[in-house]
């Protein structure tokens, strides 16, 4: 395997190629708090050698209960062994999710087990049926880029003081392992200059906002992590930006925030959440984003498609996320449509939206106005055109619907009513529940003009059963052309 460091303007290739497992740098800080609860370790499989102990975080997950869960990660680029042990729960009965992945683990102790993985995995470990406490493993790739703090006058190797990011030759800035909380920064945010890469180095601790706003060629990377920032990464009037392979843990807003961006992509993205309204990921009037490989855990919708919010204008089109994991403790695992220019003539139109090979693991919303695993109910004079949900696999629910499509007018958020939403494809979708509360599905326009249409649901399987027809959906007399195949 090649790793490549970049120093100004110079690329050096380094070959890790005895590297088949890399443990981050432990963290200790005042402002980290380790899990009592669980312990992991992981070994290479190929060379047989030794249990090499992760680092396993305890963060706060789920609004209203407050739980304490865990999460660990490494990375990997050949077959490892997993050994995870639970302080406090047997190991009779364990989960691990999502079940599409098909993982199975031998009971090794009263307390432990093991499992081989394969390739590089996000997954929820769950003993006795605990979802609440459980244990989030993060199996990522190698890194393809690694640098480190040497190099000449175009790096910038952050301190606790730095504040001269700006200057023009500044092409990398470098977050080494440890703890950083920057001092005299307005609202705790870090604005990053254009035509830049910003390294979150494995051990990294970020206690502060990423700001990308009105500039292009934006790169975050690393294995680091932000924790408890206003937001985590926001991106605004930019174009050109990469989001990789970082963790936000606990941000009081969103993890990643877009307005107004072009040309956007976040990959293997991890988070959690457990505030209201620290939604996963939102977009308001973005264009031409990708976000691929991303695990969110959220108090909120962990995805929020919008038009027009605050300063936002232009309408969003050719979004599309895929190859990803959402668990919603609240609300929506995916909404689009809600925000929108009430105060032009035709509304705003979203567009070119795709979301597949998506595993949602729970929702749970006891709101019934907020109750859709795959959301598509515009407001503000919204217009919503071809919309793409395929190979979905959602694994449980507790008071929610499954497919939810609507035109309407929601007093708390809207000034006016959404206008249509037309052409919505639900394909390979499958629910599985456990006992969870499952609310009918549900599609409604609003009146004679501002119109459901054109929807087709092709290989709905619910509880094993695939739907033939349109019995028990709640459908108004505004859907018009629904085709179930």
């Amino acid at each position: 395997m090649r790793n490549f460091v970049c120093l100004g303007f110079l690329w050096l290739s380094f070959c890790f190629a005895e590297a088949k497992v890399a443990v981050y740098p432990r963290v200790v800080d005042k402002a980290i708090t380790d899990s009592e609860r669980y312990e992991v370790y992981v070994r290479d499989l190929e060379s047989g050698g030794d249990w090499q102990a992760l680092q396993v975080f305890a963060m706060e997950v789920d609004m209203d209960t407050r739980s304490k869960a865990a999460f660990a990660q490494f990375d990997m680029d050949a077959p490892v062994e997993v050994k995870v042990v639970a302080a406090e729960e047997a190991a009779g009965e364990v989960k691990i999710r999502p079940l599409s992945r098909g993982i199975k683990y031998e009971r090794t102790g009263e307390h432990a087990i093991t499992f081989r993985l394969d390739d590089p995995s996000k997954l929820s470990v769950e003993f006795g049926g605990n979802r609440l406490n459980n244990l989030h493993l993060f199996a990522n790739p190698m890194e393809t880029e690694r640098y480190d703090a040497t190099g000449g006058d175009d790096i910038i190797v952050w301190d606790k003081g730095t504040k001269d990011i700006f200057r023009k030759n500044c092409r990398l800035i470098y977050f080494g392992p440890g703890v950083h909380q920057p001092k005299d920064f307005p609202n705790n945010e870090i604005s990053l200059p254009g035509n830049c890469t910003v390294y979150l180095a494995p051990g990294a601790v970020i206690k502060a906002k990423l700001r990308v706003e009105g500039v292009e060629n934006v790169r975050i990377l690393g294995r680091g992590m932000l924790l408890q920032p206003l937001r985590g990464v926001e991106i605004t009037r930019s174009r050109n930006v990469l989001v990789e392979g970082i963790t936000v843990v606990n941000p009081q807003h969103y993890t990643i925030f877009g307005g107004e961006s072009e040309n956007v992509t976040v990959r293997n993205v991890k988070s959690f959440s457990s505030r209201g309204w620290s939604d996963g990921i939102d977009l308001m009037c973005c264009r031409d984003w990708l976000v691929d490989d991303v695990f969110l855990r959220t108090s909120d919708d962990c995805l929020a498609f919008y038009n027009h919010r605050w300063w936002y204008w232009g309408g969003s089109r050719n979004l599309t996320v895929q190859n990803s994991i959402l668990w919603a403790d609240v609300a929506h695992a995916i909404n689009v449509g809600g925000h929108g220019d009430d105060l032009s003539t035709e509304g705003e139109l979203i567009s070119g939206l795709t979301f597949r090979n998506i595993d949602v693991l729970n929702v749970d919303e006891d709101d019934d106005a907020y109750r859709g695993v795959m959301s598509v109910c515009c407001g503000d004079k919204n217009r919503v055109r071809d919309v793409l949900f395929e190979d979905i696999r959602v694994e449980d629910c507790e008071e929610a619907r499954l497919i939810d499509v609507r035109v309407l007018y929601n007093p708390k958020y809207n000034r006016e009513p959404g206008g249509t939403v037309h052409g919505v494809t639900f394909r390979n979708i499958t629910y599985q529940g456990e006992g969870g509360d499952m609310y009918p599905m549900r599609m409604m326009g609003y009146d004679e003009h501002l119109d459901v249409r054109d929807i087709t649901l092709e290989n709905i399987v619910v509880n094993g059963q695939k739907m033939v027809d349109l019995s028990g959906v709640e459908v108004n007399e505004y859907v018009r052309n629904v085709q179930v195949k």
